[in-house]
């Protein structure tokens, strides 16, 4: 297997919570290097390309969410292009090529080599506005996972811990209704982001929660090509199984994609499955074709998507008569 050459160099970044690892391919031949995941490696990274006298680059990774958005940022502002790729395509270009190890080496030359046959799409950062909204929400999920931590303790604590450990709880939830306030804020002082919110709270099933994550992840909707890249992008595409044999398995949800996000997608379906008439007719009609229960939550969840989609990218409210006509 011989690698394209390109006459730009390719960076393949292979991102973590504490590190990156780099692959710079040029010419063929490749150079590596690891980093640490924060402005110092950031820095480091810089000096050492230009100390390899590189000045122009096309750096790729993978789309990991909070890890790899502040390196993503960072290569942008250095001039440098950037693309941010689904992991199922990096997945299937592995498949491709026939990789079977996996280490941490091996997977940023593949990024690099994938970058290099693939040319995938440049990528921008979402507007300031957005960038900090989702700071915010993403501050309201860790301070829920904080609070459901100290409710656990709770209920295993001896009776010495209990008074402090509900003061806690207490302290945490007076911070996560503060943060809602000024994500609401936020969202009112920005004619943009609060239009959106107006069409979001039209869609039955989808409350206040699930339309902060909405605004601080998809308000740029354009982003995605149609409704079924959005689906592959939060990993709830399903994913059909079959054997040279033509012995069909169970469909399943693919879950390649941002399980953080994905999560936030099951209440508000389960919801809509009741109170969303598309949903809930979707529904009737899985139950009737012998469906099993999580196949049902699946299709609500990938529906909702479908639904918040055309709603942003029309930029008109749910109308279910609508719909159902074309569901």
């Amino acid at each position: 297997m011989s690698d394209s050459k390109s006459p730009v160099p390719v960076l393949g970044i292979d991102i973590s919570k504490g590190k990156f690892n780099a692959a710079l391919l040029r010419v063929g031949k490749y150079r590596h290097k690891a980093f640490p995941n924060n402005s110092r490696g950031f820095e480091q990274l810089s000096k050492w390309l230009q100390g390899l006298g590189v000045m122009e680059l096309h750096a790729c990774m993978e789309s990991t969410g909070v890890y790899g958005e502040e390196l993503a940022e960072y290569l942008y502002d250095q001039g440098f292009s950037v693309s941010v790729v689904n992991p199922a395509r990096i997945k299937g270009f592995a498949q491709s090529e026939l990789i079977r190890s996996k280490t941490d080496k091996v997977d940023a030359s593949l990024i690099a080599r994938f970058c290099v046959a693939m040319k995938p799409s440049l990528w921008t950062p979402d507007p300031m506005e957005i960038r900090e909204l989702r700071s915010l929400v993403r501050r309201v999920d860790a301070l829920l996972n904080m609070r459901q931590q100290e409710q656990n303790r709770l209920e295993v604590s001896n009776d010495i811990l209990k008074k402090s450990i509900r003061k806690h709880i207490h302290y945490i939830e007076k911070e996560i209704e503060e943060l809602k306030d000024e994500i609401n804020k936020h969202i009112d002082h920005n004619p943009e982001l609060r239009d959106k919110r107006e069409l979001l709270e039209s869609i039955p099933g989808v409350g206040e929660a699930t339309i902060h994550i909405i605004l601080s992840h998809f308000a740029s909707i354009e982003k995605f090509r149609d409704a079924k890249s959005l689906t592959s992008f939060l990993g709830i595409a399903p994913r059909h199984y079959q054997s040279g044999s033509s012995v069909t398995k169970r469909t399943r949800m693919s879950k390649v994609g941002r399980s953080s996000l994905r999560k936030a997608f099951y209440m508000p379906a389960i919801v809509a499955l009741r109170y969303n008439p598309v949903i809930a007719d979707l529904k009737v009609r899985l139950t009737k074709a012998g469906k099993h229960n999580m196949l049902i939550i699946g299709a609500a969840m990938r529906k909702l998507v479908h639904i918040i989609y055309g709603v942003l990218k029309n930029k008109i409210p749910f109308d279910p008569n609508f719909s159902l006509k074309s569901s």
